[in-house]
C-alpha cells in the first residue's frame, strides 16, 4: 500500500522540463494575489479551455490534455493548503507549474472534472486544458476548502 501511495504520488507531481509551456507569458485570464483565509471562497474565473499544445507531449508524458502556451492564470498564493479545480461540461485536464517549480497535473479527478491540492506560498501558473482538443467554457476556482 505504501509503495502505491508513492507511486501516485510521483505520478501527480514531477520536475520536467516543459519546452512549451512559457511560464513567464503573461496569463491569458489575469494574475490574482490570494492569502489563506481569503473571502468569498472559492474565488472563480470564466476561462476558456483548450489550445494546440498537447501536454503529454510537453511536459514529459505525464500530464493529458490539449493547452495553450501561455498560463490561463497566474496565482500568487500566500499561506498552506489550498485546492485548484474546474468545473466544465466536457473533459477537462489541469497542468499547474507551482512555486517549488514542479509540474502538477490531474485529469478527471471528480467525474471529468480536474481538481490539484497544492500548499506553499508564491507563483503558481495554471493551465487549463481539454482532454479531446477543441476549446471550451469552463470555471476555474480555487478554495481552501
Amino acid at each position: 500500500m505504501k509503495t502505491l501511495i508513492t507511486a501516485a504520488l510521483a505520478a501527480c507531481a514531477f520536475t520536467a522540463v516543459a519546452a512549451a509551456q512559457n511560464v513567464g507569458a503573461s496569463p491569458s485570464y489575469g494574475t490574482y494575489n490570494l492569502s489563506s483565509g481569503f473571502m468569498p471562497d472559492p474565488q472563480s474565473v470564466s476561462v476558456t479551455a483548450g489550445g494546440s499544445i498537447n501536454a503529454a507531449n510537453a511536459i514529459s508524458g505525464q500530464c493529458a490534455g490539449m493547452i495553450a502556451n501561455a498560463p490561463d492564470v497566474r496565482l500568487n498564493w500566500s499561506g498552506g493548503q489550498f485546492t485548484v479545480l474546474v468545473t466544465a461540461n466536457v473533459d477537462t485536464t489541469l497542468v499547474i507549474n507551482g512555486a517549488d517549480g514542479r509540474w502538477y497535473c490531474n485529469d478527471d479527478f471528480d467525474g471529468l472534472d480536474p481538481r490539484v491540492v497544492l500548499s506553499g506560498s508564491g507563483q503558481y501558473d495554471i493551465w487549463v486544458g481539454t482532454y479531446g482538443g477543441g476549446y471550451a467554457d469552463t470555471i476555474l476556482s480555487v478554495t481552501e476548502y
